[in-house]
């Protein structure tokens, strides 16, 4: 008894430990882009705002830049996830099919995409030359089927009964028909799971964007916000532009506004990513 509770303690403060650890950013960006002016400049903010100020939230919503960043966002991740399942629904159906004659090879193919690619800059001239550059297109088409949600998926289609497909089959159903009418509405859990996998890498996506787009107007937010926390485009040379509020503020003020769906989201979605991490644990 003595030894389970020690080993429970233990594992209570790091738990514990490691809580605190990863919402105490979280937590500081909050308070900071409350904050009254003053405090923040004294570094007086810790864990909670001092005063109550909302100028921060007030001055980015008013400005054009930030809305349309958060638009360009809300865009490229609705279109890039859309492209992202129909492609990888599609595709993972033939890969798990034992009777498609060229399975081997192209899950060969696909699993080497992992380790080897062409690179940066030959991507970039395929996109050039087929005129994509600085539109949405540069920054979904060329990641439209991400190798490691195609294997879950096609794993998850194999996981599913076959005498389903054979009695669809003696019905006189094709196999688009079969498809479409029983393996995707079958499949909801693990295309939504794989979806917020699509999801988030879209809302966080910044390299891309910051290489194929050349228009600031058409900047999501992650590239805004970029400019903000590495550039130091923040008070004499920030997209607020002069302004009386501190730069810490309008960080982390933009910070949380890029939060806010995920946090909105995730908790309704959480079983989703439990169970996306599980698909294909089973069948590989």
């Amino acid at each position: 008894m003595v030894k389970r509770f020690l080993f429970d303690t233990v594992l209570y403060v790091l738990l514990a430990s490691v809580a605190f650890i990863t919402v105490y950013p979280l937590l500081y960006i909050v308070a900071v882009s409350f904050s009254d002016p003053a405090s923040i400049v004294q570094n007086k903010v810790a864990l909670w705002p001092k005063g109550f100020n909302i100028e921060a939230y007030r001055e980015l919503l008013h400005h054009p830049k930030i809305p349309r960043a958060y638009l360009n966002t809300i865009l490229y991740t609705s279109v890039g996830t859309f492209i992202n399942l129909a492609m990888t629904a599609v595709a993972a159906y033939p890969l798990s099919r034992p009777e498609f004659s060229g399975r081997k090879l192209a899950l060969v193919a696909i699993v080497l995409t992992m380790f080897l690619n062409g690179g940066i800059i030959p991507t970039y001239i395929i996109v050039q030359k087929l005129h994509l550059l600085n539109t949405i297109w540069a920054i979904v088409l060329p990641n439209a089927i991400w190798t490691i949600e195609l294997l879950l998926l096609k794993s998850f289609y194999e996981a599913m009964s076959s005498s389903l497909r054979e009695s669809a089959k003696i019905d006189g159903a094709s196999e688009y028909r079969i498809l479409l009418s029983i393996v995707i509405p079958l499949s909801k859990p693990a295309i939504a799971s794989i979806g917020l996998f699509f999801f988030m890498g879209h809302w966080n996506s910044f390299f891309l964007p910051m290489i194929y787009m050349n228009d600031a107007d058409k900047y999501p937010l992650q590239v805004v916000l970029r400019d903000m926390l590495i550039l130091g485009q923040a008070k004499e040379n920030d997209p607020i532009g002069n302004s009386s509020i501190p730069p810490q503020a309008l960080k982390n003020a933009t910070i949380f506004l890029s939060l806010v769906p995920v946090l909105a989201i995730y908790p309704f979605a959480q079983k989703y990513f439990a169970k996306g991490i599980m698909l294909g644990a089973e069948k590989g």
